[in-house]
Protein backbone atom coordinates (compact mmCIF):
# COMPACT_ATOMS: atom_id res chain seq x y z
CA UNK A 1 0.00 0.00 0.00
CA UNK A 2 2.73 2.41 1.13
CA UNK A 3 4.86 1.65 -2.55
CA UNK A 4 1.13 2.04 -4.62
CA UNK A 5 1.06 5.40 -2.28
CA UNK A 6 4.26 6.62 -3.44
CA UNK A 7 3.81 6.00 -7.03
CA UNK A 8 0.78 7.57 -7.05
CA UNK A 9 2.54 10.38 -5.56
CA UNK A 10 5.08 11.07 -8.13
CA UNK A 11 2.36 9.98 -10.82
CA UNK A 12 0.83 13.52 -9.65
CA UNK A 13 3.71 15.35 -9.42
CA UNK A 14 4.78 14.77 -12.85
CA UNK A 15 1.44 15.94 -14.13
CA UNK A 16 1.65 19.01 -12.00
CA UNK A 17 4.93 19.44 -13.64
CA UNK A 18 4.12 19.02 -17.10
CA UNK A 19 0.58 21.52 -16.76
CA UNK A 20 2.93 23.98 -15.19
CA UNK A 21 5.13 23.86 -18.05
CA UNK A 22 2.80 24.09 -20.41
CA UNK A 23 1.07 27.11 -18.82
CA UNK A 24 4.89 28.81 -18.43
CA UNK A 25 5.39 28.29 -22.14
CA UNK A 26 1.90 29.65 -23.53
CA UNK A 27 1.90 32.83 -20.88
CA UNK A 28 5.85 33.50 -21.41
CA UNK A 29 6.45 32.36 -25.10
CA UNK A 30 3.80 34.76 -27.13
CA UNK A 31 4.69 33.29 -30.20
CA UNK A 32 3.52 29.81 -29.60
CA UNK A 33 0.39 31.50 -27.94
CA UNK A 34 -0.15 33.42 -31.42
CA UNK A 35 0.65 30.59 -33.39
CA UNK A 36 -1.90 27.97 -31.43
CA UNK A 37 -4.97 30.72 -31.32
CA UNK A 38 -4.25 31.68 -35.50
CA UNK A 39 -4.81 27.59 -36.12
CA UNK A 40 -8.48 26.28 -34.88
CA UNK A 41 -7.17 22.53 -35.50
CA UNK A 42 -3.77 23.48 -32.80
CA UNK A 43 -6.57 25.35 -30.99
CA UNK A 44 -8.74 21.70 -30.47
CA UNK A 45 -5.62 19.69 -30.16
CA UNK A 46 -4.45 22.08 -27.25
CA UNK A 47 -8.44 21.30 -25.83
CA UNK A 48 -7.90 18.02 -26.03
CA UNK A 49 -4.57 17.70 -24.49
CA UNK A 50 -5.93 19.84 -21.28
CA UNK A 51 -9.06 17.98 -21.08
CA UNK A 52 -6.66 14.58 -20.51
CA UNK A 53 -4.66 16.63 -18.20
CA UNK A 54 -7.74 17.32 -16.10
CA UNK A 55 -8.84 13.21 -16.31
CA UNK A 56 -5.74 12.80 -15.19
CA UNK A 57 -5.49 15.02 -12.10
CA UNK A 58 -8.88 13.76 -11.99
CA UNK A 59 -8.26 9.97 -11.55
CA UNK A 60 -5.43 10.51 -9.16
CA UNK A 61 -7.26 12.18 -7.24
CA UNK A 62 -9.92 9.46 -7.20
CA UNK A 63 -7.14 6.81 -6.22
CA UNK A 64 -5.89 8.81 -3.56
CA UNK A 65 -9.97 9.34 -1.99
CA UNK A 66 -10.45 5.35 -2.54
CA UNK A 67 -6.85 4.33 -1.00
CA UNK A 68 -8.11 6.54 1.71
CA UNK A 69 -10.89 5.14 2.13
CA UNK A 70 -9.77 2.01 1.70
CA UNK A 71 -7.51 2.63 4.89
CA UNK A 72 -9.76 3.90 6.92
CA UNK A 73 -12.12 0.55 6.29
CA UNK A 74 -8.64 -1.41 7.19
CA UNK A 75 -8.39 0.67 10.52
CA UNK A 76 -11.86 -0.07 11.47
CA UNK A 77 -11.62 -4.10 11.10
CA UNK A 78 -8.41 -4.18 12.49
CA UNK A 79 -9.79 -2.07 15.36
CA UNK A 80 -13.29 -4.43 15.92
CA UNK A 81 -10.63 -7.70 15.89
CA UNK A 82 -8.54 -6.07 18.52
CA UNK A 83 -11.32 -4.74 20.65
CA UNK A 84 -13.90 -5.50 22.91
CA UNK A 85 -17.31 -3.84 21.11
CA UNK A 86 -18.50 -3.49 25.24
CA UNK A 87 -15.66 -2.27 27.01
CA UNK A 88 -14.07 -0.73 24.32
CA UNK A 89 -10.53 -1.85 25.20
CA UNK A 90 -8.66 -4.61 23.88
CA UNK A 91 -9.95 -7.95 23.35
CA UNK A 92 -8.39 -11.44 23.98
CA UNK A 93 -7.42 -10.98 20.41
CA UNK A 94 -5.39 -7.60 21.34
CA UNK A 95 -4.24 -9.30 24.84
CA UNK A 96 -3.03 -12.44 22.80
CA UNK A 97 -1.36 -10.00 20.32
CA UNK A 98 0.88 -8.41 23.20
CA UNK A 99 1.34 -11.57 24.84
CA UNK A 100 2.75 -13.36 21.10
CA UNK A 101 4.99 -10.25 21.34
CA UNK A 102 7.37 -11.55 23.87
CA UNK A 103 7.32 -15.86 22.14
CA UNK A 104 10.85 -14.99 21.48
CA UNK A 105 12.51 -13.00 23.46
CA UNK A 106 13.29 -12.45 27.06
CA UNK A 107 10.59 -11.10 29.30
CA UNK A 108 11.77 -7.79 30.99
CA UNK A 109 12.82 -7.84 34.45
CA UNK A 110 10.44 -5.53 35.50
CA UNK A 111 7.71 -7.01 34.04
CA UNK A 112 4.35 -7.08 35.27
CA UNK A 113 0.30 -8.55 35.19
CA UNK A 114 -2.96 -7.42 37.59
CA UNK A 115 -5.60 -9.69 36.80
CA UNK A 116 -9.02 -8.13 37.70
CA UNK A 117 -12.71 -9.51 38.33
CA UNK A 118 -15.21 -7.23 38.42
CA UNK A 119 -17.33 -8.93 41.93
CA UNK A 120 -20.49 -6.74 41.73
CA UNK A 121 -21.14 -8.00 37.59
CA UNK A 122 -23.04 -10.92 39.05
CA UNK A 123 -25.23 -9.36 41.24
CA UNK A 124 -25.59 -6.66 39.28
CA UNK A 125 -26.80 -8.64 36.60
CA UNK A 126 -29.21 -10.66 38.77
CA UNK A 127 -30.59 -8.25 41.42
CA UNK A 128 -30.99 -5.09 38.77
CA UNK A 129 -30.61 -6.20 34.97
CA UNK A 130 -28.40 -6.98 32.27
CA UNK A 131 -28.23 -3.22 31.02
CA UNK A 132 -27.07 -2.42 34.65
CA UNK A 133 -24.12 -5.08 34.36
CA UNK A 134 -23.18 -3.77 30.72
CA UNK A 135 -23.18 -0.19 32.45
CA UNK A 136 -20.65 -1.41 35.03
CA UNK A 137 -18.26 -3.38 32.63
CA UNK A 138 -17.75 -0.18 30.19
CA UNK A 139 -17.15 1.85 33.59
CA UNK A 140 -14.95 -0.24 35.03
CA UNK A 141 -13.20 -0.56 31.94
CA UNK A 142 -13.13 3.43 31.21
CA UNK A 143 -11.11 3.46 34.80
CA UNK A 144 -8.63 0.80 34.18
CA UNK A 145 -8.24 3.09 30.67
CA UNK A 146 -8.17 5.95 32.00
CA UNK A 147 -5.42 5.01 35.11
CA UNK A 148 -3.20 2.98 32.46
CA UNK A 149 -2.30 5.95 30.62
CA UNK A 150 1.24 6.02 29.98
CA UNK A 151 1.92 3.15 32.47
CA UNK A 152 0.01 -0.23 30.84
CA UNK A 153 -1.28 -2.19 28.21
CA UNK A 154 -5.37 -3.04 29.45
CA UNK A 155 -7.41 -5.16 27.52
CA UNK A 156 -11.17 -7.47 28.81
CA UNK A 157 -10.07 -10.78 29.43
CA UNK A 158 -13.33 -12.31 29.06
CA UNK A 159 -17.03 -12.05 30.58
CA UNK A 160 -15.89 -10.08 34.12
CA UNK A 161 -12.12 -10.41 34.24
CA UNK A 162 -9.56 -7.64 32.68
CA UNK A 163 -6.17 -7.59 32.99
CA UNK A 164 -3.47 -4.97 33.10
CA UNK A 165 0.04 -5.77 31.89
CA UNK A 166 3.40 -4.14 32.16
CA UNK A 167 6.37 -4.18 30.50
CA UNK A 168 8.29 -1.60 32.31
CA UNK A 169 8.02 -0.04 36.37
CA UNK A 170 7.87 -3.29 37.50
CA UNK A 171 6.47 -3.49 41.45
CA UNK A 172 5.76 0.92 41.51
CA UNK A 173 4.02 1.57 38.48
CA UNK A 174 1.59 -1.57 39.49
CA UNK A 175 1.02 -0.10 42.79
CA UNK A 176 0.77 3.63 41.57
CA UNK A 177 -1.59 1.94 39.08
CA UNK A 178 -3.66 -0.04 41.66
CA UNK A 179 -4.22 3.53 43.46
CA UNK A 180 -5.87 5.12 40.60
CA UNK A 181 -7.94 2.54 40.03
CA UNK A 182 -9.30 2.22 43.49
CA UNK A 183 -9.53 6.26 43.58
CA UNK A 184 -11.92 6.23 40.41
CA UNK A 185 -14.16 3.21 41.87
CA UNK A 186 -14.31 5.03 45.25
CA UNK A 187 -15.45 8.14 43.00
CA UNK A 188 -17.73 5.97 41.47
CA UNK A 189 -19.46 4.36 44.19
CA UNK A 190 -19.89 8.03 46.11
CA UNK A 191 -22.19 9.15 42.86
CA UNK A 192 -25.50 9.11 43.68
CA UNK A 193 -27.30 6.33 41.58
CA UNK A 194 -24.64 4.21 41.01
CA UNK A 195 -24.74 0.75 42.35
CA UNK A 196 -21.89 -0.39 44.03
CA UNK A 197 -18.84 -1.72 42.21
CA UNK A 198 -16.19 -4.12 43.68
CA UNK A 199 -13.21 -6.11 42.13
CA UNK A 200 -10.81 -8.41 43.37
CA UNK A 201 -7.27 -8.54 41.49
CA UNK A 202 -4.13 -10.34 42.02
CA UNK A 203 -0.51 -9.69 40.98
CA UNK A 204 2.41 -11.24 39.35
CA UNK A 205 5.50 -9.62 39.03
CA UNK A 206 8.51 -11.16 36.89
CA UNK A 207 10.66 -13.97 38.81
CA UNK A 208 13.96 -15.25 37.27
CA UNK A 209 12.70 -18.84 36.31
CA UNK A 210 9.92 -17.05 34.25
CA UNK A 211 10.14 -17.26 30.30
CA UNK A 212 7.44 -15.79 28.70
CA UNK A 213 4.63 -13.50 29.74
CA UNK A 214 2.00 -16.41 29.52
CA UNK A 215 3.77 -17.32 32.45
CA UNK A 216 2.78 -13.84 34.35
CA UNK A 217 -1.20 -14.39 33.66
CA UNK A 218 -1.50 -17.75 34.73
CA UNK A 219 0.20 -16.61 38.08
CA UNK A 220 -1.93 -13.75 38.57
CA UNK A 221 -5.37 -15.25 37.68
CA UNK A 222 -4.59 -17.93 40.32
CA UNK A 223 -3.35 -15.91 43.09
CA UNK A 224 -6.97 -13.85 41.99
CA UNK A 225 -9.05 -17.16 42.22
CA UNK A 226 -6.98 -17.42 45.79
CA UNK A 227 -8.20 -13.93 47.23
CA UNK A 228 -11.64 -14.90 45.62
CA UNK A 229 -11.68 -17.80 48.27
CA UNK A 230 -10.29 -16.72 51.02
CA UNK A 231 -13.34 -13.53 50.67
CA UNK A 232 -15.90 -16.28 50.52
CA UNK A 233 -16.66 -14.78 46.80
Amino acid sequence: MKRFDILKTIQLLVFIAVAGICVATLIFDDSIYNTIVSNKRMVLLMMLLWAALFFSFFFIFLDFSMIAKQKKNFNLLDYSAHSDPLAKIANRNGVDELIDKYTDIPLPEDAGCIMFELTSLFRVNQEYSRSEGNKQIRMFSIIIKMASVDVCFVGRNGGNRFLALFEEGGEEAMNQFLERVKEKVDEYNEKDGNIEMTYQYGIASYEPDMKEISNLVSISSRRLDAKKEEAGN
